[in-house]
């Protein structure tokens, strides 16, 4: 590595009468060379900070890529204006006289360093400006690069590290990135769990199983919310709450998480739940049941052709004559089957090019549930859970029409009811 240039006599341009006097007066030839010096290098430094920030601009003024707005963000031209003054100080070292050699090249190579760090600052600069480009352009899908750039950010800055170790040691940085090799089972050690979120998300992204914006769910993590950040070694989730749960990132490829972003992009969220119906309340319909059921308008076209199914059939019955155990009768709990079906279907807000569907369930020691499942045609939470409230409000209202009645385990007031002399305090 050359030797750093030591202080020495003014330029030959300068007359004799003005060596003479710098060779008399060192100090103070010292503190005007300095002084020019800086204020060249701090105007030097305010035209180059301008000139690169006209010509980042031109980017976005010839056409709409987007890249001078993302360098601008990122401050790329204030990182890279710093190198015209160091070089400027770093040659005007050579025309200091009062400086000893000595000064002089520890000086020159703490500027070298400095050179090295501002350069190091700058390439990272551009690499995040590049991936805040990458992030906003509609090929991106939204994915962020921001863990693959951490990483060359870290390798750079390790590098940078390492030639400045160099520089201040007057040693090559092969040998000493050599030397650092030796410690690299400890540095893995270290690192392990920077190296195990990094490969984790490389796989998320890959798979594109993650992004930012996703609703996840981690029950083991106690997260329910929005991804806000997905970084090097952890993924930010904002919980519906608003608190913020930090996930590192290797855990998502060890423990099960559910992604709810295919419920997003389809615009429809699934409505699936169960009105428990008391078992003993179910049974066939009567005639007059039937009669007052056909003023319904979602289910007369049912009822009707119910009635044409079962009059077709009555010839092929077999057995006495009027006998209701041989004939085939319609449910109070299958007649309101068929109306749950054809009250979602008619709903304004429910999706019917999707799968809506009524259908019971095993039957169990809370009755008999009927399930219904259908999508809203809204994912917010405020109108599916209205939509949802509606629904259920209309059918649990609707069953005394049906003859039937919701499962509700006894409560207190009930026990109390049972005793002799004891009134309800349920006010009738």
């Amino acid at each position: 590595m050359p030797e750093p240039a030591t202080a020495g006599p003014l330029p030959s341009f300068f007359g004799s009468g003005a060596q003479e006097w710098a060779a008399a007066h060192p100090v103070l030839t010292s503190l005007g060379i300095a002084a020019a010096f800086g204020l060249a290098a701090y105007v030097c430094f305010i035209l180059t900070r301008w000139l690169l920030a006209l010509l980042v601009a031109r980017f976005d003024a010839r056409g709409r890529s987007g890249l001078g707005s993302s360098l601008r963000g990122r401050r790329v031209a204030g990182h890279v204006a710093y190198l015209v003054p160091i070089a400027l100080i770093r040659l005007g070292l050579e025309y200091v006289p009062a400086l000893a050699p000595g000064v002089a090249a520890a000086l020159g190579r703490l500027l070298e360093i400095l050179a090295v760090v501002v350069t190091t600052r700058a390439l990272v600069a551009i690499m995040f400006g590049l991936g805040d480009l990458y992030a906003r352009r509609p090929h991106g899908g939204g994915r962020s690069l921001t863990r693959y750039l951490q990483v060359l950010a870290l390798v750079a800055y390790v590098m940078a590290g390492l030639v400045s170790l160099g520089l201040l040691l007057d040693r090559d940085p092969i040998v000493i990135l050599t030397g650092v090799g030796a410690a690299s089972a400890v540095l893995l050690l270290i690192f392990q769990n920077t190296i195990l979120s990094f490969v984790a998300g490389s796989q998320l992204t890959s798979s594109d199983s993650l992004r930012p914006g996703d609703w996840i769910e981690m029950p083991e993590m106690n997260a329910d919310g929005e991804v806000v950040e997905i970084s090097l070694n952890s993924v930010t989730v904002q919980n519906w709450d608003k608190t913020l749960t930090i996930i590192p990132a290797h855990n998502f490829l060890g423990k099960a998480f559910k992604n709810w972003r295919g419920m997003q992009a389809t615009g429809a969220r699934r409505m699936k739940r169960s009105v428990l119906l008391d078992v003993s309340t179910i049974g066939f319909l009567t005639g007059d049941d039937l009669e007052r059921l056909e003023a319904f308008t979602l289910l007369a076209p049912y009822l009707a052709e119910k009635r044409a199914e079962l009059a077709g059939e009555a010839d092929a019955r077999s057995g006495p004559a009027g006998a209701d155990v041989n004939s085939r009768r319609l449910t109070n709990v299958g007649t309101f089957r068929a109306y749950a079906l054809r009250y979602l279907q008619a709903h304004p807000r429910i999706v019917t090019d999707m799968t809506v569907m009524v259908r019971q369930l095993q039957p169990g020691a809370t009755g008999l549930p009927l399930e219904l499942y259908a999508f809203v045609d809204d994912v917010t939470a405020v109108v599916y859970e209205g939509v949802q409230a509606d629904v259920f409000d209309h059918l649990i209202a609707i069953l005394p029409e049906f003859g039937l009645r919701l499962y509700q385990a006894p409560s207190g007031d009930d026990v109390r009811s049972l005793a002799p002399g004891v009134r309800s305090t349920v006010t009738p």
